[in-house]
Protein backbone atom coordinates (compact mmCIF):
# COMPACT_ATOMS: atom_id res chain seq x y z
CA UNK A 1 0.00 0.00 0.00
CA UNK A 2 1.28 2.98 -1.15
CA UNK A 3 1.74 6.67 1.07
CA UNK A 4 -1.56 8.38 -0.59
CA UNK A 5 -3.28 5.64 0.25
CA UNK A 6 -2.39 5.36 3.65
CA UNK A 7 -2.73 8.87 3.91
CA UNK A 8 -6.17 8.62 2.15
CA UNK A 9 -7.09 5.91 4.44
CA UNK A 10 -6.28 7.38 7.38
CA UNK A 11 -7.95 10.61 6.06
CA UNK A 12 -11.36 8.76 6.16
CA UNK A 13 -11.11 7.39 9.51
CA UNK A 14 -10.69 10.45 10.75
CA UNK A 15 -13.75 12.06 9.32
CA UNK A 16 -16.07 9.29 10.14
CA UNK A 17 -14.59 10.01 13.72
CA UNK A 18 -15.85 13.54 13.27
CA UNK A 19 -19.06 12.38 11.81
CA UNK A 20 -19.59 10.43 15.56
CA UNK A 21 -18.85 13.01 17.43
CA UNK A 22 -21.09 15.29 15.30
CA UNK A 23 -24.19 12.98 15.70
CA UNK A 24 -23.53 12.93 19.44
CA UNK A 25 -23.42 15.81 19.99
CA UNK A 26 -27.32 16.29 17.67
CA UNK A 27 -28.44 13.76 20.19
CA UNK A 28 -27.68 15.14 23.36
CA UNK A 29 -28.33 18.52 22.22
CA UNK A 30 -32.30 17.49 21.64
CA UNK A 31 -32.66 16.41 25.21
CA UNK A 32 -32.30 19.97 26.24
CA UNK A 33 -33.55 22.21 22.91
CA UNK A 34 -36.95 22.11 21.71
CA UNK A 35 -37.99 20.70 18.43
CA UNK A 36 -38.16 23.11 15.70
CA UNK A 37 -36.07 26.33 14.85
CA UNK A 38 -34.38 26.01 18.03
CA UNK A 39 -33.11 22.49 16.86
CA UNK A 40 -32.24 23.31 14.02
CA UNK A 41 -30.35 26.77 14.65
CA UNK A 42 -28.06 24.00 17.05
CA UNK A 43 -27.39 21.41 14.28
CA UNK A 44 -26.74 24.02 11.47
CA UNK A 45 -23.23 24.12 11.90
CA UNK A 46 -22.80 20.20 11.80
CA UNK A 47 -24.98 20.24 8.85
CA UNK A 48 -22.93 22.68 7.08
CA UNK A 49 -19.98 20.35 8.48
CA UNK A 50 -21.14 17.49 6.58
CA UNK A 51 -21.28 19.45 3.48
CA UNK A 52 -17.36 19.86 3.79
CA UNK A 53 -15.73 16.90 4.67
CA UNK A 54 -16.01 14.78 1.36
CA UNK A 55 -13.69 17.79 -0.15
CA UNK A 56 -11.05 16.05 1.74
CA UNK A 57 -11.58 13.00 0.05
CA UNK A 58 -9.61 12.24 -3.30
CA UNK A 59 -10.91 8.32 -3.91
CA UNK A 60 -13.96 8.29 -5.96
CA UNK A 61 -15.49 5.29 -4.07
CA UNK A 62 -15.11 6.71 -0.88
CA UNK A 63 -16.04 10.24 -1.74
CA UNK A 64 -18.91 9.64 -3.29
CA UNK A 65 -20.18 6.88 -0.54
CA UNK A 66 -19.30 9.26 1.96
CA UNK A 67 -21.07 12.25 0.23
CA UNK A 68 -24.33 9.90 -0.44
CA UNK A 69 -24.86 8.48 3.10
CA UNK A 70 -23.60 11.93 5.13
CA UNK A 71 -23.66 14.82 3.10
CA UNK A 72 -27.08 13.94 1.52
CA UNK A 73 -29.21 11.37 3.33
CA UNK A 74 -27.82 12.20 6.93
CA UNK A 75 -28.37 15.77 6.53
CA UNK A 76 -32.21 15.51 5.01
CA UNK A 77 -32.19 13.23 8.49
CA UNK A 78 -31.01 15.93 10.55
CA UNK A 79 -33.49 18.16 8.62
CA UNK A 80 -36.66 16.13 9.52
CA UNK A 81 -35.18 15.50 13.35
CA UNK A 82 -34.95 19.26 13.81
CA UNK A 83 -38.96 19.13 13.86
CA UNK A 84 -39.72 16.16 15.05
CA UNK A 85 -40.04 14.16 12.42
CA UNK A 86 -38.45 11.03 10.40
CA UNK A 87 -36.45 8.32 11.21
CA UNK A 88 -34.22 9.82 14.04
CA UNK A 89 -36.93 11.26 15.94
CA UNK A 90 -38.27 7.65 17.66
CA UNK A 91 -37.24 8.61 21.70
CA UNK A 92 -36.50 5.33 22.22
CA UNK A 93 -33.84 5.35 19.90
CA UNK A 94 -30.05 4.74 21.97
CA UNK A 95 -27.13 6.66 21.32
CA UNK A 96 -25.84 4.07 19.38
CA UNK A 97 -28.84 3.45 17.05
CA UNK A 98 -29.21 6.88 16.36
CA UNK A 99 -25.51 7.38 15.22
CA UNK A 100 -26.63 4.11 12.75
CA UNK A 101 -29.66 5.37 11.39
CA UNK A 102 -28.42 8.49 10.91
CA UNK A 103 -25.35 7.27 8.95
CA UNK A 104 -26.98 4.65 7.29
CA UNK A 105 -29.93 4.14 4.92
CA UNK A 106 -31.49 2.36 7.69
CA UNK A 107 -35.20 1.40 8.48
CA UNK A 108 -36.47 0.66 11.99
CA UNK A 109 -37.63 -2.88 12.66
CA UNK A 110 -40.46 -4.15 14.62
CA UNK A 111 -38.56 -5.50 17.51
CA UNK A 112 -41.12 -8.43 17.90
CA UNK A 113 -40.22 -9.75 14.86
CA UNK A 114 -36.70 -8.79 14.49
CA UNK A 115 -34.78 -12.53 15.45
CA UNK A 116 -37.79 -13.70 12.67
CA UNK A 117 -36.88 -10.98 10.20
CA UNK A 118 -33.37 -11.33 10.54
CA UNK A 119 -32.72 -15.37 9.92
CA UNK A 120 -35.30 -14.87 6.92
CA UNK A 121 -33.22 -11.93 5.84
CA UNK A 122 -30.11 -14.07 6.02
CA UNK A 123 -31.53 -16.97 4.22
CA UNK A 124 -33.22 -14.75 1.58
CA UNK A 125 -29.90 -13.17 0.93
CA UNK A 126 -28.02 -16.99 0.52
CA UNK A 127 -30.26 -18.49 -1.16
CA UNK A 128 -31.74 -15.93 -3.78
CA UNK A 129 -29.31 -12.84 -3.82
CA UNK A 130 -25.94 -15.54 -4.37
CA UNK A 131 -26.45 -15.59 -8.31
CA UNK A 132 -27.29 -12.41 -8.32
CA UNK A 133 -24.49 -11.02 -6.97
CA UNK A 134 -22.38 -13.23 -8.72
CA UNK A 135 -23.68 -12.47 -12.02
CA UNK A 136 -23.45 -8.27 -11.26
CA UNK A 137 -19.66 -9.28 -9.37
CA UNK A 138 -18.65 -10.48 -12.90
CA UNK A 139 -20.54 -7.59 -14.91
CA UNK A 140 -18.34 -5.03 -12.10
CA UNK A 141 -15.17 -6.58 -13.20
CA UNK A 142 -16.11 -6.43 -16.88
CA UNK A 143 -17.02 -3.00 -16.34
CA UNK A 144 -13.12 -1.87 -14.57
CA UNK A 145 -11.55 -4.36 -17.49
CA UNK A 146 -13.09 -2.23 -20.67
CA UNK A 147 -11.90 1.42 -18.70
CA UNK A 148 -8.53 0.55 -20.13
CA UNK A 149 -10.13 0.92 -23.95
CA UNK A 150 -11.68 3.83 -23.06
CA UNK A 151 -9.81 5.69 -25.41
CA UNK A 152 -11.87 3.98 -28.46
CA UNK A 153 -15.25 3.54 -27.02
CA UNK A 154 -18.11 6.01 -28.49
CA UNK A 155 -19.07 8.33 -25.13
CA UNK A 156 -22.14 7.31 -25.11
CA UNK A 157 -21.04 3.68 -24.57
CA UNK A 158 -18.91 5.00 -21.89
CA UNK A 159 -21.61 7.07 -19.96
CA UNK A 160 -23.34 3.40 -20.01
CA UNK A 161 -20.53 2.35 -18.50
CA UNK A 162 -20.31 4.82 -15.50
CA UNK A 163 -23.86 4.54 -15.26
CA UNK A 164 -23.22 0.63 -15.10
CA UNK A 165 -20.53 1.16 -12.29
CA UNK A 166 -22.46 3.05 -9.89
CA UNK A 167 -25.53 0.88 -9.80
CA UNK A 168 -22.97 -2.21 -8.94
CA UNK A 169 -20.94 -0.32 -7.19
CA UNK A 170 -23.72 0.53 -4.36
CA UNK A 171 -25.64 -2.64 -4.66
CA UNK A 172 -22.13 -4.50 -3.22
CA UNK A 173 -21.62 -1.94 -0.75
CA UNK A 174 -24.96 -1.94 0.37
CA UNK A 175 -25.17 -5.54 0.62
CA UNK A 176 -21.59 -5.67 2.87
CA UNK A 177 -23.26 -2.55 5.15
CA UNK A 178 -26.15 -4.85 5.60
CA UNK A 179 -24.34 -7.72 6.50
CA UNK A 180 -22.74 -5.39 8.75
CA UNK A 181 -25.66 -3.90 10.06
CA UNK A 182 -27.84 -7.24 10.85
CA UNK A 183 -24.23 -8.69 12.86
CA UNK A 184 -23.81 -6.01 14.87
CA UNK A 185 -27.65 -4.31 15.91
CA UNK A 186 -29.78 -6.76 13.90
CA UNK A 187 -31.10 -3.91 11.93
CA UNK A 188 -32.64 -4.30 8.46
CA UNK A 189 -31.01 -1.68 5.70
CA UNK A 190 -33.64 -0.13 3.64
CA UNK A 191 -33.25 -1.28 0.30
CA UNK A 192 -32.01 1.14 -1.83
CA UNK A 193 -32.31 -0.62 -4.95
CA UNK A 194 -34.91 -3.12 -6.93
CA UNK A 195 -33.85 -3.97 -9.92
CA UNK A 196 -33.70 -1.02 -11.63
CA UNK A 197 -33.75 -2.81 -14.81
CA UNK A 198 -36.84 -4.30 -15.09
CA UNK A 199 -38.63 -1.21 -14.50
CA UNK A 200 -41.85 -0.41 -16.66
CA UNK A 201 -41.96 3.67 -16.55
CA UNK A 202 -40.87 6.92 -14.96
CA UNK A 203 -43.19 6.27 -12.07
CA UNK A 204 -41.69 2.82 -11.02
CA UNK A 205 -38.58 3.64 -11.85
CA UNK A 206 -37.87 6.24 -9.63
CA UNK A 207 -40.78 5.69 -6.92
CA UNK A 208 -40.42 1.65 -7.03
CA UNK A 209 -36.88 0.80 -7.96
CA UNK A 210 -33.85 3.47 -7.92
CA UNK A 211 -32.22 5.29 -4.52
CA UNK A 212 -35.78 4.19 -2.54
CA UNK A 213 -34.03 5.70 0.46
CA UNK A 214 -33.65 8.82 -0.94
CA UNK A 215 -36.88 8.67 -2.95
CA UNK A 216 -38.51 8.04 0.80
CA UNK A 217 -36.03 11.14 2.35
CA UNK A 218 -37.05 13.58 -0.63
CA UNK A 219 -40.72 12.95 -0.24
CA UNK A 220 -40.70 14.06 3.37
CA UNK A 221 -38.19 16.69 3.37
CA UNK A 222 -39.24 18.19 0.05
CA UNK A 223 -42.48 16.58 -1.56
CA UNK A 224 -45.01 16.99 0.86
CA UNK A 225 -44.32 20.57 2.48
CA UNK A 226 -44.02 21.65 -0.96
CA UNK A 227 -47.20 20.10 -2.44
CA UNK A 228 -48.85 21.35 1.57
CA UNK A 229 -48.08 25.21 0.63
CA UNK A 230 -49.01 24.82 -3.54
CA UNK A 231 -52.43 23.74 -1.72
CA UNK A 232 -53.29 27.61 -0.98
CA UNK A 233 -51.92 28.37 -4.20
CA UNK A 234 -53.20 26.32 -6.57
CA UNK A 235 -55.71 23.86 -5.39
CA UNK A 236 -56.13 20.46 -4.59
CA UNK A 237 -56.11 19.51 -7.88
CA UNK A 238 -52.37 21.14 -9.45
CA UNK A 239 -50.76 20.91 -6.22
CA UNK A 240 -48.78 17.88 -6.81
CA UNK A 241 -47.03 19.62 -10.35
CA UNK A 242 -44.99 22.12 -8.67
CA UNK A 243 -44.03 19.92 -5.57
CA UNK A 244 -43.44 17.15 -8.20
CA UNK A 245 -40.94 19.98 -9.99
CA UNK A 246 -39.49 21.34 -6.85
CA UNK A 247 -38.46 17.48 -5.78
CA UNK A 248 -36.90 16.79 -9.29
CA UNK A 249 -35.12 20.23 -8.90
CA UNK A 250 -33.46 19.39 -5.50
CA UNK A 251 -32.46 15.85 -5.96
CA UNK A 252 -30.90 17.26 -8.68
CA UNK A 253 -28.72 20.27 -7.30
CA UNK A 254 -27.92 17.62 -4.87
CA UNK A 255 -26.46 14.82 -7.40
CA UNK A 256 -24.71 18.23 -8.98
CA UNK A 257 -23.11 18.39 -5.81
CA UNK A 258 -22.21 14.73 -5.32
CA UNK A 259 -20.48 15.02 -8.96
CA UNK A 260 -18.60 18.34 -7.52
CA UNK A 261 -16.89 16.45 -4.46
CA UNK A 262 -15.81 13.70 -7.16
CA UNK A 263 -14.02 15.98 -9.50
CA UNK A 264 -14.54 19.63 -8.10
CA UNK A 265 -14.69 21.25 -11.10
CA UNK A 266 -17.10 24.30 -11.89
CA UNK A 267 -20.28 22.72 -12.38
CA UNK A 268 -22.18 22.85 -15.55
CA UNK A 269 -26.10 22.00 -14.31
CA UNK A 270 -26.69 19.60 -17.12
CA UNK A 271 -27.32 17.14 -14.12
CA UNK A 272 -29.87 19.21 -13.15
CA UNK A 273 -31.18 19.82 -16.55
CA UNK A 274 -32.03 16.17 -16.48
CA UNK A 275 -33.57 15.72 -13.74
CA UNK A 276 -36.20 18.82 -14.59
CA UNK A 277 -36.67 16.38 -17.43
CA UNK A 278 -37.20 13.44 -15.92
CA UNK A 279 -40.05 15.41 -13.36
CA UNK A 280 -41.78 17.07 -16.76
CA UNK A 281 -41.66 13.27 -18.82
CA UNK A 282 -42.87 12.06 -14.84
CA UNK A 283 -45.61 14.94 -14.78
CA UNK A 284 -46.57 13.99 -18.66
CA UNK A 285 -46.89 10.16 -18.03
CA UNK A 286 -48.74 10.79 -14.55
CA UNK A 287 -51.35 12.85 -17.22
CA UNK A 288 -51.71 10.31 -19.76
CA UNK A 289 -52.39 7.39 -17.03
CA UNK A 290 -55.01 9.54 -15.32
CA UNK A 291 -56.21 10.14 -18.67
CA UNK A 292 -56.65 7.01 -19.62
CA UNK A 293 -58.34 6.04 -16.26
CA UNK A 294 -60.79 8.57 -16.81
CA UNK A 295 -61.36 6.80 -20.13
CA UNK A 296 -61.85 3.81 -18.96
CA UNK A 297 -64.55 4.95 -16.17
CA UNK A 298 -66.46 6.57 -18.54
CA UNK A 299 -65.87 3.26 -21.19
CA UNK A 300 -67.38 1.36 -17.94
CA UNK A 301 -70.19 4.31 -17.50
CA UNK A 302 -71.61 4.05 -21.03
CA UNK A 303 -71.23 0.27 -21.15
CA UNK A 304 -73.26 0.43 -17.76
CA UNK A 305 -75.76 2.35 -19.21
CA UNK A 306 -76.16 0.51 -22.63
CA UNK A 307 -76.54 -2.51 -20.69
CA UNK A 308 -79.43 -1.11 -17.82
CA UNK A 309 -80.70 0.24 -21.23
CA UNK A 310 -81.06 -2.95 -22.82
CA UNK A 311 -82.43 -4.71 -20.39
CA UNK A 312 -85.16 -1.89 -19.76
CA UNK A 313 -86.25 -2.52 -23.22
CA UNK A 314 -86.78 -6.13 -23.19
CA UNK A 315 -89.03 -5.98 -20.02
CA UNK A 316 -90.82 -3.15 -21.82
CA UNK A 317 -91.27 -5.49 -24.84
CA UNK A 318 -91.65 -8.17 -22.98
CA UNK A 319 -94.66 -7.42 -20.35
CA UNK A 320 -95.55 -3.92 -22.19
Amino acid sequence: MNESMKGEISNYINIWLQVIMSLCYCYGISKVVPRGFPTLLVIVPIMCLFLALPMSLHSVHLCGTFAFFISWLANFKLLLFAFGKGPLSNPSLSLKQFVVFASFPVKIQNPKSQDEATSTSTSSFEKTNLLKYTVKGLVFTGVLRAYSYNNYMHPVVLYCLYCIHIYVMLEFMLAMVAVLARTLLGIELEPQFNEPYLCSSLQDFWGRRWNLMASTILQSTVYQPTKQFALHLFGRKWASIPALFVTFLISGLVHELIFYYLGQVKPTYEITWFFLLHGFCLLLEVLRCNAFQRGLQEYAAVGAFVKNSTRTLKLWFNYG
